[in-house]
């Protein structure tokens, strides 16, 4: 049934396509703020839950 109506609209491909760009996309720039951020930044955020 599902099958049916989504074969009815007109470039369901794109969604598709936009989804895994913006996962892609979303991947990539964590992984550069991850391996571009300073050490100290890292340290400080990883002994937030620790600090109370």
């Amino acid at each position: 049934m599902y099958k049916y109506i989504l074969q009815s609209v007109d470039g369901i491909q794109w969604f598709g396509i936009t989804a895994l760009l913006i996962f892609f996309s979303t991947f990539c720039f964590a992984l550069i703020r991850v391996f571009f951020s300073k050490n100290s930044n890292l340290e400080q955020v990883a002994r937030l839950p620790l600090d109370d």
